[in-house]
């Protein structure tokens, strides 16, 4: 049976509450705070009104595919063409349609834990055998060759990549990378990659695996999209590109299951892709002020372990040394703090990550002082 998605059931009883006139402080929200830039919501409007709300092709407009190979290529340094890229209802079909295509029954695929709870569910409807490598603070987060090594069997079929990470922030050297290349080469793994967070990244840069050369190129399929850094996450485009006889292959199970992405959204989506990489600068530059607040705020917490994120909005302190009594886990912690300090978190436990809770900086300066405030004093009262 599928799980839920719990950062979604944590977001609705959070919204619950303020409904009901609590002052609830959400630091789970996987969105950005800001509003999606006015040139992109224009063109969506514009092609509202000039009639541009009829069926598209199923893979995506030309244009639309078009400015996602020219981002593909400036930004991530990833040749694509038009036949390489399949556009999707968000970068969340488009991990769904990878997985289904490029996965048998009984197949395993690799994930890096902590990870993201859909790679695993996902995979399993496709019929494959979640297999995890686990990392911690210690490495920030990031495998190692003999770690994944361990992991590969005859039937390993794909690794999933996501650099930066949710829910840790994790971003993979240059290095790291190029060691998993060689190992996806080696084992003829597929490798699925998604980096919806590329460009949110502090201090350094994200490395597209597939820009490492064209071996690994025609092994990858590089998954991305409009929602985290245009603050589109309610438009639903995401995109694919893989090589073509997977592509086409995405293309016709999307046909048979959503066909194609929101018409007017796609307009929106080539402005957006269009856009200089100078006017999300502010947004970004706002998270990774907000990072800094909230590692600082949280490391002068006493016993909590926080790593630095490189990358996304996402920290993922842990919390260990507050469980005790009656709160017996993460899941536990999680529900003591949005019911005791009225703040919103996600259980690091979903995420393979026990002992840990992720709280996203994706709200305003003010709300994190006053949610790991009230943090902070939910947990002196565990430790009294």
């Amino acid at each position: 049976m599928l799980k839920p998605s719990p950062t979604l059931s944590i977001a609705a009883r959070a919204n619950a509450m303020k409904a009901e006139g609590v002052d609830v402080i959400s630091l789970s929200a996987g969105e950005p705070d800001f509003e999606t830039p006015e040139p992109i919501r224009a063109a969506a409007i514009e092609a509202i009104n000039s009639g541009f709300t009829k069926y598209t092709p199923t893979s995506g407009i030309k244009d639309l595919k078009e400015a996602i190979i020219h981002k593909l290529s400036v930004e991530n340094q990833v040749a694509a063409a038009v036949e390489n890229v399949v556009v999707s209802c968000g970068a969340k079909q488009s991990l769904y349609n990878a997985m289904m295509v490029l996965l048998e029954p009984g197949d395993e695929v690799l994930l890096i834990a902590p990870y993201w709870m859909t790679y695993a569910e996902q995979a399993r409807l496709a019929g494959a055998v979640p297999v995890v490598v686990h990392t911690d603070a210690s490495t920030g987060f990031t495998p190692t060759a003999e770690q994944i090594i361990e992991k590969i069997t005859p039937r390993t079929r794909a690794i999933v990549l996501n650099s930066p990470s949710n829910p840790s922030g994790a971003l993979y050297s240059r290095e790291t990378t190029k060691a998993i290349a060689q190992l996806a080469l080696r084992h003829d793994l597929w490798v699925i990659s998604d980096e919806i967070y590329d460009r949110l990244v502090y201090g350094e840069k994200a490395t597209s695996i597939a820009s490492l050369g064209s071996d690994i190129a025609e092994r990858t399929v590089t998954v991305g999209g409009c929602s985290k850094t245009y603050a589109m996450t309610g438009w639903r485009i995401g995109f694919a590109a893989a090589p073509k006889p997977v592509a086409l292959a995405m293309t016709n199970l999307q046909d048979q299951v959503t066909s194609n992405p929101n018409s007017f959204a796609q307009k929106g989506a080539v402005k957006a892709f269009r856009m200089p990489s100078d006017q999300c600068e502010p947004m970004r530059a706002e998270f990774e002020a907000r990072r800094d607040l909230i590692i600082g705020l949280l490391r002068e917490i006493p016993n909590v372990d926080v790593s630095m994120p490189k990358g996304a909005f996402y920290a993922l302190p842990n919390l260990s040394a507050y469980l005790r009594g009656r709160i017996t886990d993460d899941i536990c912690l999680a529900e003591h703090l949005l019911d005791k300090a009225m703040v919103a978190t996600v259980p690091g436990t979903v995420f393979e990550a026990p002992g840990h809770i992720r709280m996203s900086y994706a709200a305003s300066r003010e709300n994190i002082r006053r949610g790991i405030e009230r943090i902070a004093n939910a947990l002196q009262e565990l430790s009294a």
